[in-house]
């Protein structure tokens, strides 16, 4: 009898002892999931002015909003169009943050990073690489800016916005060298966006000077290599940092071959090229041309390393609003306020998952953008994040 009460003893204290290690092992999950937020231009447009006093008055309000929801990671909008919210040596202060272009207040990026760090929020440094403007107006460049001694040349492109030609050698310096000034930046990481290629046509002297030398390709697989050869540069000068590199490329997989030249396949065949990937996913379950389901399963299929992490980039815009293109889904955002809830959980089942991103901040504290029911999207996905 003594026997088998011992043998019940060791068999509870090792149940026990199970239960806790998986506690244990629920808490590291959560505590390694990425929360992170977007802070974009328009953001930084509404609360950063030459007033310093208020500015960081509302820098201290949006990260304390953001740790509210649970959230440990801001990705922060650094480079908008050739321009920055740094100290730059390179590129104008932004004009979307001070009366005009290069009429610096003071450093934002430090700032966001000194407030995030002492609240346990990581920041990751977003780039837009290649675009100069949103608009046409030529007139708005102002001297400070690198891209002024371009007007006039093909190494600027201008149509629905202002780019930089992508295959010019100096203009992938210039990119480089701005990660390397936001590298001195105690930045927990950096990311592009889905802007590349801003049209195929852009570079077609370049290709046709290209293809003179060397082995004849189509002009598709040359703006993709131009690409990739950016993105290899930026994820060797961020390993060499320690910091981890990453792109938000589009959802669409076919349109970031048809449209951006964005490479998406070759990136995540192994670890030569980023560190992270994460897609945006900007669709609700009932979406009938792209149902998140099948999306995000498509994406998974593409990595063939498990060096790479996945994140996703969800659509907290949409909360509350008609999805015009969702066909089916057009009124899935409004008829429910659980589906940022439910794409976070499905996506905790991938394999490589890291954690989840909510575009944009204003969607989810801006009392002109949030509706009733982001409002209550909201307090759904807190409920999977305690």
């Amino acid at each position: 009898m003594k026997k088998l009460i011992i043998i019940s003893i060791i068999l509870l204290l090792v149940l026990l002892g199970m239960s806790n290690e998986k506690e244990v092992k629920e808490e590291i999950k959560k505590e390694e999931e990425i929360r992170a937020i977007f802070i974009s231009y328009i953001e930084l447009s509404e609360y950063i002015s030459n007033d310093i006093k208020t500015s960081k008055e509302n820098v201290n309000k949006m990260i304390n909003n953001i740790k509210s929801t649970k959230a440990n990671t801001i990705i922060l909008q650094v480079r908008i169009c050739a321009d920055s919210i740094y100290d730059s040596k390179i590129f104008p202060y932004s004009m979307y943050v001070s009366n005009s272009e290069g009429e610096k207040s003071f450093d934002i990026l430090s700032y966001f990073i000194k407030v995030s760090h002492k609240n346990n929020i990581k920041l990751i440094a977003w780039i837009n690489p290649y675009r100069v403007r949103t608009t046409n107006d030529i007139n708005s460049i102002s001297e400070k800016s690198p891209a002024y001694k371009y007007i006039g040349t093909d190494y600027l492109y201008v149509n629905n916005g202002i780019f930089f030609n992508p295959s010019k050698k100096e203009v992938e310096d210039l990119i480089v060298s701005g990660v390397e000034e936001v590298l001195d930046y105690s930045v927990d990481g950096v990311i592009f966006d889905d802007y590349f290629y801003p049209s195929n046509d852009v570079d077609y002297k370049d290709y046709e000077e290209y293809i003179k030398n060397n082995k004849e390709i189509s002009k598709e697989e040359y703006n993709l290599s131009i690409i990739n050869h950016l993105v290899l540069r930026v994820h060797e000068l961020c390993k060499k940092k320690n910091v981890k590199f990453g792109i938000s490329p589009e959802g669409n997989i076919e349109n970031n071959y048809s449209k951006n030249y964005a490479d998406v396949r070759k990136w995540l065949e192994n670890d030569k090229y980023i560190d992270f990937i994460m897609p945006q996913i900007y669709y609700g379950f009932y979406n009938s041309s792209k149902a998140y389901t099948d999306v995000i399963k498509e994406w998974e299929s593409l990595l063939k390393t498990d060096n790479i992490d996945f994140l996703v980039a969800l659509a907290f815009y949409k909360v509350g609003k008609i999805d015009q293109y969702a066909k089916d889904g057009i009124n899935e955002w409004i008829d429910n306020n659980d589906i940022i809830m439910r794409e976070v959980i499905l996506s905790r089942n991938l394999k490589n998952y890291k954690g989840f991103s909510l575009f944009r901040y204003d969607n989810l504290f801006n009392t002109i953008n949030y509706t009733e029911t982001s409002k209550n999207e909201l307090e759904n996905l807190k409920k999977v994040l305690e």
